[in-house]
Parts: structure tokens; sequence; C-alpha cells
């Protein structure tokens, strides 16, 4: 699946002298140890090839690799984010061999903004700490928006957020809370016991009041925290609550929801290149931890050993982090296939990565999950598929495929090499939660959008079977499902990458209303999940515009746009931006969403949390 990624093309050579003008007039203080051209040199190496803007004749030139953020964008990050990207996340392996103090100065550079002090996102570093902390209590007596989605359906339906139809018109900014050092908001916003719990690409974890917005603590992951917050009991500890949550390295963690104190951290997969970008479900004391990986960025390089990753769902004792069980989308261990002409060693049998929150079926005991493409060919059975898979112990109970010999790598599309597949794929991947419905006929099933711009439905009952496909393109592939729909009990909604809205019958797979491509741009639309309310769903743009219509008609009937300078209750310069993955949340009549996604289709940087309620 495509993703926001850094990566390189010749700088031509009237552009050295432009760059060392520029850097001898105004370098940033902290990168005057590094000479100019040694780090224009590695901009030109590193960071050229995919990214328009950089050349002289880049006004004339489309972007090299799709998604990948324009020159001009990545001007608009935070260095800390830049710096994070090349060090520990997408583009640390296309930055291998580079000294710390220059990767450094190539993030100030390309930003032309110094780095942000140590620990300025820590709650002792705002002015808006919160003056008392009570304790949670019984988090299911408060309002609640847990993880991914209200209940392990994941049909974001909020059925009691305290915002009915009629108020949703007169929502208004209550407060707004900036991220210090952070260009992309990628963590959604979860409502527990009277607090937000949201992570940023920083790595931070920030618990507030969500009355408020003062701060009640954070926590420093490792690295960026993209996914929404589980918050659960402590087994053992009564009136105790744990937040759960995964990293951009693979980890995954538990803290303590009241003190943010670390209870444990552990491995959910080592592969050098596996994330969590999905959220993790909570369900009868385990956390089901979704894993993916970068390799469709970092594959079509000749030194890198192409591809060894499997997508997973791995099951963790909530109490201890202890591993229970781990079951691989593919389950054969990749093999060698042959050497490249450096070399390197390449492998086949690898992706079907897992982007999102697995869906919970009591029922039938199964965790649902849908699959991404194949990094190697030939691509594997359960790539681009739907899969349940026992929640005691891992086994896959079935896998039905909905697009066949998929296989993709990132760069592949622009600048093949040997590495790349001889047949590339369409990137026809599941980003989103597959949700369980239940229908009026008393049947069952499962709805997954993907990146085709259509809708499967699956019947959980009957071992998976397709029962109809719904298409919201002219043309397949021409516009994207990315991040996932919504749906209440007799609807279901998806929004597309071309800012196409559609409501369809889960019975039949017809079309109830449908709103055509909004003319705003390649990729402008909607890429972030939808949100339902009795009456009402929501969708945000990447335009930095978020919207409500009304769930019989489509009918628009309220929108804001967030892409602005916004005064914040913690006093960091704050401005809204795209969104992109998270969608917002509702609890307690208040609706909370993240602005400034940079992810995909090149968003625009942006770095607050707002909070909208009744006037």
């Amino acid at each position: 699946m495509r993703r926001s990624h850094f990566v390189t093309r010749r700088l031509k050579p009237a552009l050295y002298v432009t760059l060392a003008a520029a850097m001898a007039a105004a370098w940033p203080a902290p990168a005057l140890a590094q000479t100019p051209s040694r780090v224009i040199r590695q901009i030109d190496q590193r960071c050229a090839n995919c990214h328009t803007g950089i050349g002289a004749d880049a006004a004339k030139r489309t972007p090299d690799v799709e998604g990948a953020p324009t020159y001009a964008t990545l001007r608009q990050m935070a260095p800390d984010t830049i710096l994070r990207a090349i060090t520990t996340g997408a583009m640390r392996v296309h930055a291998e061999g580079i000294p710390d103090e220059v990767k450094r100065a190539m993030a100030e550079y390309i930003s032309g903004r110094k780095l942000s002090p140590l620990g300025a996102g820590e709650a002792k570093m705002m002015p808006n700490r919160c003056v008392a902390s009570p304790p949670l209590g019984n988090i299911a007596n408060a309002p609640l928006w847990n993880g991914w989605s209200p209940d392990a359906t994941n049909a974001r339906f909020q059925r009691a957020g305290g915002i009915n139809a009629a108020d949703v018109p007169r929502l208004t900014v209550k407060w707004a809370f900036g991220f210090p050092g952070v260009s992309s908001v990628y963590g959604q916003p979860t409502v527990a016991g009277g607090r937000v719990f949201v992570g940023v690409d920083t790595g931070y974890v920030y618990a507030l009041d969500a009355a408020t917005g003062c701060v009640h603590w954070t926590y420093l992951a490792e690295t960026g925290v993209r996914n929404a917050v589980n918050i659960g009991p402590i087994p053992g500890s009564p009136g105790q609550y744990a937040a759960y949550f995964g990293d951009m390295h693979g980890r995954v963690y538990a803290v303590n929801a009241q003190t943010g104190q670390q209870l444990w951290k552990v491995w959910g997969d080592t592969h050098p290149l596996a994330v969590v970008t999905g959220s993790t479900t909570l369900f009868e004391g385990r956390l089901y931890v979704p894993m993916s990986s970068r390799e469709e960025a970092a594959g079509g390089s000749l030194n890198y050993p192409c591809c060894t990753f499997r997508g997973s769902i791995v099951a963790l004792d909530a109490a201890t982090g202890k591993e229970i069980w781990k079951s691989y989308a593919i389950p054969e261990p990749p093999v060698p296939s042959r050497r490249n002409s450096t070399g390197t060693q390449l492998w086949t049998g690898s992706g079907a990565a897992i982007w999102h929150a697995p869906t919970i079926d009591p029922r039938n005991r199964a965790v649902y999950v849908a699959t991404g493409d194949g990094y190697t060919e030939p691509a594997h059975k359960n790539t681009d598929a739907v899969m349940a898979l026992h929640m005691d112990t891992g086994k896959i109970l079935w896998s039905v495929q909905d697009y066949e010999d998929d296989v993709w790598l990132v760069a592949c599309a622009q600048e093949p090499t040997e590495n790349c597949p001889k047949d590339l794929g369409p990137d026809y991947d599941f980003g989103a939660s597959p949700i369980l419905m239940n229908l009026p006929n008393g049947r069952r099933v499962l709805l997954a959008g993907n990146k085709s711009g259509q809708v499967f439905a699956h019947d959980p009952d009957d071992n998976g079977k397709l029962l109809w496909k719904a298409t919201f393109v002219e043309k397949i592939g021409e516009s994207e499902i990315l991040f996932g729909g919504a749906a209440d009990d007799r609807t279901a909604y998806f929004g597309l990458d071309n800012g196409t809205v559609a409501a369809v019958d889960p019975v039949t797979g017809q079309r109830k209303w449908f709103l055509p491509p909004r003319p705003a741009g390649p990729r402008r639309g909607i890429t972030a999940a939808l949100t339902a309310i009795p009456g009402v769903v929501f969708a945000g743009f990447q335009s930095g515009v978020l919207r409500a219509y009304a769930a019989e008609t489509g009918q628009e009937i309220w929108s804001v746009d967030t892409l602005r300078e916004l005064p914040t209750v913690n006093k960091v310069p704050g401005k809204g931006g795209s969104m992109g993955a998270p969608g917002p949340t509702v609890a307690g009549g208040m609706l909370f969403v993240g602005s400034g996604y940079v992810g995909l289709g090149n968003g625009t940087p942006g770095n607050v949390l707002l909070a909208f309620g009744l006037p």
C-alpha cells in the first residue's frame, strides 16, 4: 500500500550554486558544522528522486512517485518529522551511512527551521497543565469512544454520542491543542473517562481533559504513534486502567491511563521494517495487534534484500504483554530466490501487511482482517484478501482473495530495478478494517472497501462467501477507498480519494445515494475514515475541510475549513491541515478531530487537535 515516504533524482548542477548561496545566507545554527555542499549532495543523492520541486525543471515535472510529498510540502513540515523519517522512520533505509549530524542538517535545511528542543512535547513544558487529575472511575459509565471504533465491529457508529442530527449545524470549536514539533497528526483521538488520548508523529502520546484541553500527562514512545489508543482495565488492579498502542518500529506499549507510567513494552514483530499502523483491538483481556511494514518503500533499492516481511496478527496478554499466539497472513516463511547484480539476496513469499484494526466476532470466536498486496512474485493467495482467524488459537478459519496477482513496490512504478516484479500489480490492497453488520433479514455481512474503488461483501457465517461487490468508480482503480467507511443499522457509507461519498444497502450492494467526485484536484478528496452518528455521516477531506451529510439523503448540512492558523489552549502556534487516515470521534456531546495529515496524496502538514461542541 502506498504510504508517505522520503526518497531521491539528481539535482542539476546549476541548482548547487543557488542552494549554496541560500544556505550561506541563512543556515540554521545547529547545522553550522556541516558544509552546505555536503548537505546538498546528500539531498541530491538521497531525497530528490521521488519528490518534485527539487531540480531546475521542477515546475515542469509530475510527481516521480505518486503520494510522495513534493519539496514544497516537505518545506512545510517540522524538521523533527523529517529527521524521524530518515533516522527511525519509513525512509531510514535510504539514509543508511549518513552521520547523525548530517541528517540533522538535512532536516533543518529542507524545512528551513531549527529542530525543537528536547522535551518540547512533554506535559511539564505546557502552560495548561491540569490542576487536578481525578481517577478515571468506571469508564463504561462515562462518554466513550475507545480505539478505532466505539465497538469491535469497526462500524464507526456512535449511537449515543450526545450530539444529534439537529445539533450538527451549530457545532463550533470549543478548544484547540497544538502539538509541538509535529507536522502530521495521524493518531485518532480516543475518549474515555473524561479524557482524550491521542498519539502523534513525534512519538508523544497525550492525555488531555476532554472538556478543556488541559494536559494530564504525556508519554514518549520510541517513534511515532499513528493508531488509536485502547483503554482497558489493568488485570489484578481494580479501578486502574491501561492505555495500549503501537509505534512505527513495531513495538507495542501499555501505560497507566491515569498517570502515563509505562507498564510494559514488547515487540509485535522484530522485522527491521515492521510497523504498527493500525489500532490494536482489546477483547477479553487480550490485545490483538495488526502488523504492517515499510518494505513497499524499501524493496526497490538494489541494496535491500527484498522482501521478507509477512503481515500478521499478534495476540498479547493485556496484563503482561506476553505473546499468546502469532498468526501470519502468509503461513509459509519466505524463501531465497536469486541474487541481483550487486550480490544482494532476493526472496519470495512476502507481503499481505495488515494496516488496520482487527474486527472481533464473539459469536464465531473470530478475528477478521483484510490484507495488503504482495511484495514478491508470485502473489500469495492470502494477499488482497479478507480473512478470519480463531481468536483463541490464531488458526486461519478461512481466507477469500478479492484480487489476484497484485504484487506492488512503490518506487517500481517509476524507476524499475532488478528487485521489481516483472508484472507490477495495480496496488488494490485493503487499508481499512472490515465492518461487521447485522442485517434486517437476520443474517450478517462483513464489508471491506479497497483501493480499487470497490466494496466487497462477505458472509462471516459461511466461510467468507462473497455475497456482492459494489463499484463507486467508472473505471476500476481510478479512485480509492483507503482507511474505511462507517455503517449504522441500515446503511453503509464510503468515501473515495476523489471526493466521492456513497451510501450502500448492505443487503444488496445497491446505492442508496451517491455524491460524485469534487473538483478538488488529484487525491484531495477523502482518504480518512468516515464516522456516523444517528442521522449524520462525517467526512474529513485532504483539503482540510470537515463535512457532515444527512444519512438519509447525502445532503451536506455542515462544514468547517480547518486549514488555517488556530489559537491553542497550550499556546503552541497551531495550524490545521489535511485530514488523512483517522476520522473524527464523537463522545459526550463533543466531536474531536486531528488536522494535519501528510501521509497520502501530498497532504498539507498541520499540528492541531480540534474539539467541537455546541455554543
